[in-house]
C-alpha cells in the first residue's frame, strides 16, 4: 500500500526510515507581507488563500507551510499604539471571539478541508517579539531598535506584556490545530540583535513565551516545526534553542554557515528541515536542473536520509520557477 505524502512527512518528523525524503518550499503572496492588514481588508486574505490553493494544485508539495501574509500583526489596540514599555505592559488578552482567532481559523480551514487528509499542513505563527517588531512602521532594523529600546527601558514591563501576547498566540496555536485541523504550527523566532550574545536577556524576556506557544501546540498535536529565522542575513545562536520541545527544527543553514549535518550535532533529538539557500543568488533559484538535482543529492549525502525534510533557509523568491520544487523531490528519490 502506497504511503501518502502526509504519512511520509510525519514519519520523517518521527525520524523513521522513509522511502523518499520529503521536500517543501514556500513564498509570500503579498507585496508587503509584513505590513499588510487582512483584518481591515478581507480582499488580502482572499488573495493569499487563492495563491495558496493555486500553489498546492500546481506544485503538489509534500507538505505546506500555510502562509499568513496579512495576519502578521496582533490586532490589540494597546499594542498597536504603545510607544513605551509602560504602555505596552497595559495589554490585556483578546476575547475568544476576536478576529485574531476566528478569521485565522476560518482561513486555515479553507485549506485543510481540501487538503488536510492528503498533505501535512503547518500554520505560520510568529513569536511575541517578532510580532511586535512587524507591527512597527519602517524597516526591520528600525523595528529591531524599537524593541531593543523597550527592553532596555523596562525589561520586566516588556516581559509582562510578552506573557499576555504569547498566551494569546499560544491559544491561537492550540485552536488552529484543534478547530481548523492543521497538522501543527511553524513557529518563527530569532535572536534579537540589540542584545548580541547576552543569553540571560533572551532567557528572561523572550524564551518563556516562545516555549509556552510550543507547549500549547504540542498539547494539541506534537508535529510542530520551529523556524530559527535568518531573514535578511540575520545570524542566530542556534544552541539557545537546543532544549525547545518540538519535533522539527528549521534554520538558515546557508546564512548561518551550519549545514544540516553540522546542525544535527546541535539538535541530535530533532528532525531537521532545510538545506537549500533561499536567495535569488542560490542554486535553488538560479541553478540548472542538473545543478539543483546535484545539490539535492549532496545535501542528503552529507546529512543522511533519516530525520530530514528538504527545504530552504526561509521563504524563496515569489517569482521562482515552481518546477524547481519538483526537481528536488525527484532527486530525493534516489
Amino acid at each position: 500500500m502506497a504511503v501518502s505524502k502526509k504519512e511520509l512527512v510525519l514519519s520523517a518528523m518521527d525520524r523513521k526510515g522513509v522511502e523518499r525524503v520529503p521536500a517543501g518550499f514556500w513564498f509570500h503572496f503579498l507585496d508587503d507581507e509584513i505590513h499588510a492588514n487582512a483584518y481591515d481588508d478581507p480582499s488580502l486574505e482572499k488573495k493569499v488563500l487563492d495563491g495558496e490553493l493555486r500553489y498546492i494544485e500546481e506544485s503538489q508539495p509534500d507538505f505546506v507551510k500555510i502562509m499568513t501574509d496579512g495576519f502578521f500583526s496582533y490586532p490589540n489596540p494597546v499594542v498597536q499604539q504603545a510607544r513605551t514599555a509602560a504602555e505596552l505592559a497595559k495589554v490585556q488578552p483578546l476575547p475568544d471571539d476576536h478576529p485574531f482567532f476566528t478569521r485565522q481559523i476560518a482561513y486555515a480551514q479553507e485549506i485543510t478541508r481540501r487538503y488536510g487528509n492528503e498533505i501535512a499542513t503547518f500554520y505560520n505563527i510568529f513569536s511575541a517579539a517578532t510580532t511586535v517588531k512587524f507591527m512597527q512602521p519602517g524597516t526591520i532594523d528600525e523595528s529591531e531598535t524599537f524593541l531593543t529600546n523597550l527592553v532596555r527601558a523596562d525589561k520586566e514591563a516588556v516581559k509582562a506584556a510578552f506573557a499576555v501576547i504569547s498566551a494569546d498566540i499560544a491559544k491561537l496555536a492550540r485552536r488552529i490545530i484543534e478547530e481548523a485541523g492543521v497538522t501543527g504550527i511553524y513557529l518563527s523566532l530569532q535572536n534579537h540583535t540589540g542584545f548580541g550574545d547576552d543569553r540571560s536577556v533572551y532567557r528572561a524576556v523572550f524564551a518563556p513565551g516562545e516555549q509556552e506557544i510550543l507547549r500549547a501546540a504540542n498539547a494539541a498535536n506534537d508535529y510542530n516545526i520551529l523556524h530559527i529565522c535568518g531573514y535578511a542575513g540575520h545570524r542566530n545562536e542556534l544552541e539557545w534553542y537546543r532544549g525547545y520541545e518540538v519535533k522539527t527544527i528549521n534554520w538558515a543553514a546557508v546564512v548561518e554557515g551550519v549545514p544540516l549535518e553540522e546542525g544535527r550535532k546541535v539538535f541530535p533529538e530533532h528532525a531537521l528541515l532545510g538545506g537549500f539557500g533561499n536567495l535569488d543568488t542560490d542554486v535553488l533559484y538560479r541553478g540548472s536542473r542538473a545543478e539543483v538535482e546535484a545539490e539535492t543529492r549532496r545535501i542528503l549525502s552529507a546529512a543522511g536520509r533519516t530525520g530530514v525534510l528538504l527545504g530552504a533557509d526561509c521563504t524563496v523568491p515569489r517569482d521562482i520557477d515552481r518546477n524547481r520544487f519538483a526537481w528536488v523531490r525527484e532527486a530525493a528519490r534516489v
